[in-house]
């Protein structure tokens, strides 16, 4: 079927033009001129997908982002930036953007984009369908429950009609209608274990047994002897209540559930014994039925190649499959939260939540830890489980497995993100470099020494960004192996420590290390591993500068050797990163900085370190500090 698209511009132009071209991509299409309009239509037109402009007067592109996934957290926004708008644009995909295009508009650029969304959108599709169709399979199956449970009922209700019909006597002439009218096989039976009376039900499915032993009726009985349930009640004077197999008269064997009350007693014996038996034999074809779908279900449970846990109100795991178990342990009785994302809260974005309120299924893109580290994206859909009166009582959150959908996506919009970056931060570093020759100019020619100083310091600094910006893109670019060729660990780690130094100074941040002379040369990549150190170390100043709970900040940058690697340590006293965060400090686009930060830093200096073969421990602890232990090894 055809998606609903909302475009918007205030463009004339480009909503004509655009929403030609894609109308001619299939898609149904409306246009509005602005933001307010934009939201009155969306309501009207519900669209699947919307694409609009950031600067707009009025309502800009990021306040319409927002808008519409407060009202429909399942619609694509695809986001149209011009060259200035990067800041704009990566604060869109920290709103949950789809993509984001650049003008001048590139057809292909875009048409790819959409098709991503349009992949996204059927997936949600299938996955909401297959939630409904179990939805569907569990509460077919607890109706076929409940009515098993109706029928084992009516065995408990025959002991009380035993109680009603147990004043019956030995004569039957003034209550045979009634005795002939009971829905079971009723039977009287005499001290000499012989049958004397039987109801019409009894004759057309049993026989006509009247004069017969009271254990011939019954499938193996003759081998017991008198050890049936009307002997017993004889010898005790009280009913008894047991499974029987009861023989037809065309050789059928029947499953019933027989009770027996005594009748009468005389000198403190039982002179007659009513037997009534019930036919159980579709309530056991409904049991047997039963643990088949019951088997089915958990079959189809463990076998679903999702992560699927219940929940209770009280946001405890009540069951969960076995790829759960294989990836997050064992939840069952444990906080959800605690053991799908770490967290010692409840998730603020919980669908499961949502879904205990409004009963109705909602989604959730998040990442998560396994056991073993590994980071997973996850899309979550949330259902309810409803009792026999229609109440919620559970909900299943099914999470699937999006990680490398993710990955391409990541990987597709990577490039045009760094670029358009890399152009948004060179313009701004070269008005700042204009300005620091202009200072150290007029430094030289009034031979201000203190002015020149200052404009040197200036213009390095901005030297040291511009190199980190252009080693970022420059990573992206290609990708390619380390370069391994022999660098002085000792030159390398120093030369690292001089280009934090300045930044560090004017944090007014004490920036130690300690880097041994002759700690010998390591095959390395240079340039990348010099990058990534930079990252962590001002990744640590940002941390210090904004923890605004301590009078003093420190770092300290530690280099050593082994026989076997090279180890960086990176300890600062800033502001710390709580579980969730140090889970996601390696993730692309991930930034705990909001707008200030781009979310690449340390994933770039994670990715470098893993191709060198080596490892990053991150240990921190909110309001104490960070700590970054790298180990690369020598070969």
């Amino acid at each position: 079927m055809s998606e609903r698209l909302l475009l918007v511009d205030d463009e004339d132009d480009i909503r004509r033009f655009l929403g030609m071209f894609l109308a001619d991509l299939g898609y149904e299409v409306q246009a509005a001129s602005n933001g307010t309009n934009a939201l009155e239509l969306f309501e009207t037109f519900k669209p699947a997908i919307v694409l609009t402009d950031i600067k707009m007067p009025g309502m800009d592109g990021l306040e319409l982002l927002k808008r519409i996934k407060a009202r429909s957290p399942e619609t694509e926004v695809v986001m149209i930036s011009g060259h200035g708008d990067m800041d704009l644009a990566i604060g869109c995909l920290q709103y949950e953007a789809a993509d984001f295009v650049t003008k001048p508009i590139n057809h292909d650029i875009l048409d790819a984009a959409l098709k991503r969304i349009d992949e996204k959108l059927a997936l949600r599709r299938q996955l909401r369908q297959y939630t409904e169709n179990l939805e569907k399979l569990v509460s077919e199956k607890s109706h076929r429950v409940v009515e098993l449970e109706r029928q084992l009922a009516a065995g408990e209700m025959v002991e009380t009609m035993c109680q009603a019909i147990s004043g019956l006597s030995a004569d039957f002439g003034d209550k045979a209608g009634y005795f002939n009218e009971m829905p079971c096989f009723v039977a009287v039976h005499n001290r000499s274990l012989e049958v004397v009376a039987t109801n019409q039900l009894y004759k057309e499915r049993l026989g006509d047994m009247v004069g017969h032993h009271s254990w011939e009726a019954y499938v193996g009985q003759a081998l017991r002897g008198f050890d049936g349930p009307v002997w017993k009640t004889f010898e005790t004077g009280k009913g008894q209540r047991s499974r029987e197999t009861m023989l037809c008269k065309n050789g059928r064997e029947l499953p019933v559930m027989v009770h027996t009350s005594p009748l009468g007693q005389r000198n403190g014996k039982v002179e007659l014994v009513l037997e009534l038996a019930v036919d159980v034999s579709e309530i056991k074809r409904l049991q047997e039925e039963l643990r088949v779908t019951q088997q089915k279900y958990m079959d189809l449970f463990e076998a679903t190649p999702c992560h699927i846990a219940l929940r209770d109100r009280d946001y405890r795991i009540v069951a969960n499959n076995t790829l759960f178990k294989e990836d997050f342990g064992e939840g069952v009785g444990k906080l959800c939260h605690q053991i799908f994302r770490h967290r010692d809260e409840p998730c603020p974005d919980c669908p499961v939540d949502v879904t205990f309120a409004d009963g109705a299924p909602h989604t959730l893109e998040a990442v998560v830890t396994c056991l073993d580290g590994r980071t997973k994206n996850v899309l979550t859909f949330s259902a309810p489980i409803r009792n026999g009166k229609g109440e919620i009582t559970e909900v299943m959150a099914l999470s699937t497995d999006i990680t490398q959908i993710r990955q391409l996506q990541d990987h597709l919009t990577s490039l045009g993100l760094m670029l358009g970056s890399i152009s948004h931060g060179v313009k701004g570093m070269l008005t700042a470099l204009e300005g620091g020759v202009y200072r150290l100019e007029s430094g030289i020619k009034r031979n201000d020494a203190a002015r020149i100083a200052d404009a040197g310091d200036t213009i390095k600094s901005l030297v040291g960004r511009v190199r980190n910006l252009v080693l970022n893109v420059l990573y992206y670019a290609k990708s390619r192996d380390m370069a391994g060729e022999p660098v002085d660990i000792t030159h390398l780690a120093t030369n690292v420590a001089q280009i934090v130094e300045p930044k560090a100074a004017r944090e007014r941040i004490a920036f130690t290390w300690d880097i041994p002379a002759g700690l010998g040369a390591v095959p390395l990549d240079t340039a990348n591993i010099s990058a990534a150190l930079v990252n962590i170390l001002e990744n640590a100043i940002d941390a210090c500068a904004a923890d605004t709970g301590k009078d003093a900040h420190a770092i300290t940058f530690r280099a050593a050797t082994t026989a076997d690697a090279v180890i960086f340590d990176i300890t600062d006293n800033g502001m710390g990163m709580s579980q969730e965060t140090r889970e996601k400090a390696f993730t692309l686009f991930f930034s705990s900085k909001g707008l200030k930060g781009t979310g690449l830093g340390l994933f770039i200096a994670h990715d470098v370190v893993k191709k060198h073969g080596g490892v990053i421990d991150l240990s921190s602890e909110p309001g104490v500090g960070t700590q970054f232990h790298i180990v690369i090894p020598r070969q």
